[in-house]
């Protein structure tokens, strides 16, 4: 005859009933831990197995158990699964530290044609050469076991991030000075809006230059549309080179104008053309302050000498830092022409 079950004392704190209160009414948590701390509220309401299990819809056994486990371990260790002991690891935490070692190297440091590894490659790899490097256990590993290892190191050798590595001594220094000029353009803007003008008028321009743009022209004629038959202009896919040509171009940050030239090289004499064309576009008491690149262009004695012809005040530059180019705004503008590419008809 099966002996009747007695009610176990369960007793919690109330910073226990608490948190299983919160937990109970969770919509983020697992579902596994929601229903276990209702368990332990219902039971605390009415401490019999049976009664919890009808109200819940679950079998009165699953019940004792999450209880027994409250007792034992306290009412929020219970919310969790015990650890078990599992299967023994096949692969030694030598070899995965031979795996990880091994994935933090280049394939063609290891003779393959290829650069950077693929998981199917370097599980290939570890089979043939781990046991004889001291790691029998990898002699049988498989893709997936890769991806699991290295995804536990958080290694993805298969993929490239790139970034930008610091090659100037006074970056810090610069990259103020160009963040003072961006400073002043919001000063100037807020100033512009009130009735009273400000008595030095100047302009900031952001400028850089886009080199080894391709000028192409079609090999055939475009074809219009034709009701019925095809709806968009067709286009020849075969194109001619026409060589590349640079874009020389400055954004007024004040204004939003563009001013642009396009020429076949970007030497001295055209970046001095393009100053030419800043010239002339500004009233003579304008001061032009240009944020640009340190390009020899921008610096050559050529440059100077025709500065020098300017009123004094006339130009100012502000340099970005070197390998710091994306400090300049005239960039976002470049990323947003498609393509970069010149067409002519043919």
């Amino acid at each position: 005859m099966a002996t009747w079950r007695q009610a176990v004392e369960l007793a919690m704190s109330e910073a226990e009933i608490e948190a299983l209160t919160a937990l109970s009414r969770s919509r983020s948590e697992p579902a596994s831990r929601v229903s276990r701390a209702t368990m332990l509220l219902a039971y605390r309401e009415n401490p019999s197995f049976f009664a919890v299990g009808r109200r819940l819809g679950v079998h009165h056994q699953t019940v004792q158990r999450c209880v027994e486990r409250a007792v034992a371990y306290g009412a929020l260790a219970a919310l969790d699964d015990r650890p078990r002991p599992g299967k023994e690891p096949v692969i030694t935490p030598e070899a995965k530290a031979w795996l990880v070692s091994l994935a933090c190297d280049k394939a063609k440091e290891h003779g393959y044609p290829h650069e950077l590894w693929t998981t199917r490659l370097l599980a290939r790899h570890a089979r043939e050469h781990g046991p004889a490097a001291g790691h029998p256990s990898l002699a049988r590993l498989v893709q997936g076991t890769v991806c699991k290892l290295l995804g536990q190191e958080e290694i993805k050798p298969h993929k490239v991030r790139y970034y930008l590595e610091r090659r100037d001594g006074e970056f810090e220094q610069k990259m103020a000075e160009v963040l003072c000029v961006y400073r002043e353009v919001q000063i100037l803007k807020k100033a512009a809006a009130r009735p009273k003008k400000s008595k030095k008028p100047v302009t900031i321009v952001s400028y850089d230059e886009k080199p080894g743009i391709q000028a192409i022209a079609t090999m055939a004629p475009d074809l219009p549309p034709v009701p019925g038959v095809h709806a968009t202009f067709a286009r020849d896919h075969e194109y001619k080179r026409h060589g590349t040509l640079s874009l020389l171009a400055g954004i007024d940050l004040l204004t939003g104008k563009v001013h642009a030239l396009v020429r076949d090289r970007h030497r001295s004499r055209e970046f001095i053309e393009f100053l030419k064309l800043l010239d002339a576009a500004y009233p003579a008491g304008t001061a032009i302050k240009l944020i640009l690149d340190n390009h020899s262009a921008h610096i050559s004695k050529e440059t100077r000498t025709w500065l020098e012809t300017r009123r004094p005040g006339r130009f100012e530059f502000t340099f970005t830092p070197k390998h710091g180019s994306w400090l300049n705004l005239i960039e976002g503008f470049f990323s947003k022409l498609p393509g970069l590419s010149c067409a002519t008809s043919a």
